[in-house]
């Protein structure tokens, strides 16, 4: 019999015992007949208390690795490890391996750490959030009444989905009755409902070159074959669109990262093409609520006649991402099927969050708080703007009219983007490279640079640091 047991002398003494025997049994060193020392024994071995011992023995008997014999003491369970027990770290590394694209691990978001200015894309600012509100409808929601109305079943348009409906109608032209609105854990999870119903192995799915690339990653985890369609001042460029696609993701309302807006002309021929090559196409309006302009695109769900496209929103952006609600508005078509793909997969969401949320729309706290963000955005946004003017002989700033960001292209082809950011976060002032969002098509070298979350008087100092490096890095040779 191999029994060694040594305490670290720090945390649960039990656990440490419980867990040493574990291994000892699992791994073979101790075989099934083997006698364990009586409790208190190893008690005194140990300099424990007896009891402690006797817990861990407890707990190994209740899950059947030892077994009491009347008057002959503690045993190892006979036929309880397999022949070839795997060693501990064998166990912990693990058998098992992710099929596909889950081999290949995804690149996580750069966040900006500890710095003086935080150009962060698509992180709206906190301070702004009207919390009291917001805790006195939680409150609300928490009521009995309320909750007890909340079940595993799904019985047809919740609160949420009828004011969601009633928003997405007024903000943004959307046309939208409550059964056609599935309210989901924020916009990825939108995406990977539409992919469940309409992405087999193997289709071709078309995504914008410089995009979203989160969208990208998840449409590969369904074992599409995605393809990068590039854009340019007028967006995605219909004509470059693989015809095998049987899926579009954009976001033309303000394509992420650079910023343009798709052109009336391109949105009604991205619809027409989508018509002939039988393919849908997923609207994705993230940021679009934060308009900087007199009348904004109507969306393409609004264009659409013939049911082709899925419109996917969220309130991340215009209140906080930590609330995790998005939407997708389906046509009839698949409506019915996007609920219970939602059934199956995470039920209904987080009843409070999405009772509260609904009692903020319906109270017009939603909108009032977007009029108000808005004003502070656009002083941000401006001042942003401003001080990229200074700096057009080594950036060309791509126009945009709504959104959290601002995208510029470094107009030195010699420069690379990566090697700008690195420099100027160095000087405490994060920005994101555009190279980053590149997928196949020829890399374009830029800067995107977030409003959400910088204050308005940290926006000229995190400029002019930008601006020292890419003078520093011009002038060398």
């Amino acid at each position: 019999m191999d029994l060694h047991v040594t305490l670290t002398g720090t945390g649960d003494l039990t656990a440490q015992i419980y867990a040493q025997l574990r291994d000892a049994v699992l791994e073979g060193r101790l075989a099934g007949g083997d006698r364990l020392p009586a409790s208190r024994d190893l008690a005194v071995r140990l300099d424990v208390a007896r009891g402690t011992v006797t817990a861990a023995y407890d707990r190994l008997l209740a899950e059947e690795l030892l077994e009491a014999r009347r008057g002959a003491g503690t045993f190892v369970a006979p036929g309880c490890v397999p022949p070839a027990a795997p060693t501990r770290a064998a166990r912990a590394a693990g058998v098992l391996t992710p099929r596909g694209p889950w081999q290949v691990p995804g690149e996580p978001p750069q966040l900006p750490g500890e710095v003086a200015v935080d150009f962060s894309v698509g992180v709206p600012d906190p301070d702004l959030f009207p919390l009291a509100t917001w805790r006195r409808l939680v409150s609300g929601a928490l009521r009995r009444g309320r909750l007890s109305t909340v079940t595993y079943g799904d019985t047809g348009p919740s609160r949420l989905e009828e004011q969601v409906a009633r928003h997405a109608g007024l903000s943004r032209s959307v046309s939208a009755r409550p059964e056609d609105v599935v309210v989901t854990a924020g916009a990825q999870q939108a995406l990977d409902l539409v992919a469940r119903l309409l992405v087999e192995p193997g289709d071709v799915v078309a995504v914008e070159d410089p995009g979203y690339t989160a969208a990208a990653r998840l449409l590969e985890t369904h074992r599409a074959r995605v393809r990068g369609v590039p854009v340019d001042g007028e967006g995605l460029v219909v004509e470059a669109l693989p015809d095998a696609a049987r899926l579009v993701y954009v976001t033309p309302s303000h394509q992420h990262p650079t910023g343009a807006a798709m052109s009336l002309a391109r949105r009604i021929a991205l619809l027409q093409w989508a018509s002939r090559h039988d393919a849908v196409v997923v609207e994705d309006d993230y940021d679009s609520e934060f308009r900087f302009a007199d009348r904004p695109l109507e969306p393409l769900q609004s264009l659409d006649r013939e049911g082709r496209v899925v419109y996917v929103g969220s309130f991340s952006k215009s209140l906080l991402p930590a609330l995790r609600v998005g939407y997708a508005v389906a046509p009839p078509s698949l409506s019915g099927a996007l609920r219970e793909a939602r059934r199956v997969t995470a039920w209904s969401g987080d009843a409070v969050t999405h009772e509260a949320l609904a009692d903020f729309l319906a109270e017009g706290h939603h909108g009032a708080h977007v009029r108000r963000a808005t004003k502070v955005y656009r002083e941000r946004r401006e001042r942003l703007l401003d001080a990229l003017t200074g700096l057009d002989e080594h950036l060309d700033v791509v126009p945009s009219a709504a959104g959290l960001h601002v995208c510029a292209v470094l107009r030195d082809p010699e420069l690379d983007d990566a090697t700008v950011a690195g420099q100027t976060l160095a000087s405490g002032v994060f920005v994101e490279p555009l190279s980053t969002r590149h997928r196949e098509q020829p890399v374009r070298h830029g800067l995107v640079l977030g409003v959400g979350a910088v204050p308005a008087d940290r926006v000229g100092p995190g400029v002019a640091a930008l601006a020292a490096v890419l003078r520093r890095r011009r002038r060398r040779p």
